[in-house]
């Protein structure tokens, strides 16, 4: 599923918080590892407070030395440099992954102190993960290395189907990582419905709150269904259904699980702004430091 790793650097030692998890998956999935590096045009001198890299040769002394004194010798890593400086990083990375590399895993950390979204605001990582059509693996820095490896996957589901599409890829990983699969589907309450929906129940609460309940007995039986499929295929999973507000329980689920990976269905081809400011995914990002993997969905 994933047949290649592509780990973008800047020469930061946050960019580099990526590494740890591409030695991991790469060994556990068997995949090549690409690392890439964008010449910047006006770069500044220093970026997160290290070197910028700025000129061709700087980069590829630097990429090859992550390479070797990173990666085991059975791991295949290559390095590309992208020489030409270009204004737009965010998208020179998504236009490597699909003409040239193809990397099936885009790996980036996730750097900063604040929410998600302000610390994306305007940020490569973020114009990746709206703009690409890979999954892409957001890493917050400060996990010991020991520590970035997948015993436990977290799934957010809801009940329409086409968030169905992230399932194949969490099955995947489970299997591989020998990994237990958590399904959680969060049903908002009264007082945790927003937008239309929350003024709807405001002016219909019999009637919506018939119709949470019974979203919650289609989504036991959905679940069944895909725990029947993991147990044929020998996948240690469980399931859960909760009410409340998606985003808070979701976070404090990868805390009880102790999950090492959190996968969602996204929409970020939506739009830079709608996605980062009322996705799940985004608003879970600024209540945890368990690595997120992004699965774009497609109507």
């Amino acid at each position: 599923m994933f047949k290649h790793l592509l780990v973008p650097l800047d020469g930061s030692k946050l960019a580099e918080a990526t590494l740890p998890m591409a030695v991991y998956l790469a060994k556990i999935l068997k995949t090549p590892v690409t690392l890439l590096h964008i010449i910047e045009l006006d770069a500044p001198e220093e970026i997160h407070h290290d070197r910028h890299l700025t000129n061709s040769s700087e980069a590829e002394a630097y990429l090859a030395r992550v390479a070797k004194d990173t990666f085991p010798d059975k791991i295949k890593v290559d390095y590309h440099i992208h020489t030409s400086a270009v204004a737009d990083v965010a998208q020179s990375i998504v236009d490597h992954s699909v003409d040239e590399i193809q990397p099936g895993l885009i790996l980036l950390c996730a750097h900063g102190n604040s929410g998600m979204h302000d610390l994306f605001y305007g940020n490569i990582a973020q114009q990746v993960v709206a703009a690409s059509t890979s999954p892409v693996l957001l890493i917050k820095p400060g996990e010991p290395p020991d520590q970035l490896k997948i015993h436990h996957i977290l799934l957010p589901l809801d009940n329409e189907s086409l968030h169905d599409k992230a399932i194949p890829t969490a099955a995947y990983l489970a299997k591989k990582c020998k990994a237990q699969l958590h399904l959680l589907c969060v049903i908002p309450t009264l007082g945790t419905l927003a937008g239309e929906q929350a003024a709807s129940g405001s002016l219909l609460p019999s009637t919506t709150t018939a119709f949470l309940d019974m979203a919650e007995e289609i989504a036991l039986e959905h679940f069944q269904a895909h725990l029947d499929e993991f147990q044929k295929s020998g996948i240690a999973s469980s399931a859960e259904i909760a009410r409340g507000d998606p985003a808070a329980i979701i976070a404090k689920t990868a805390d009880n699980i102790t999950a090492n990976l959190i996968i969602f269905g996204t929409h970020g081809r939506a739009g830079l702004d709608a996605f980062w400011n009322r996705s799940v995914a985004a608003s879970v990002a600024r209540r945890t430091q368990t690595p997120l993997l992004l699965i774009p969905l497609v109507d």
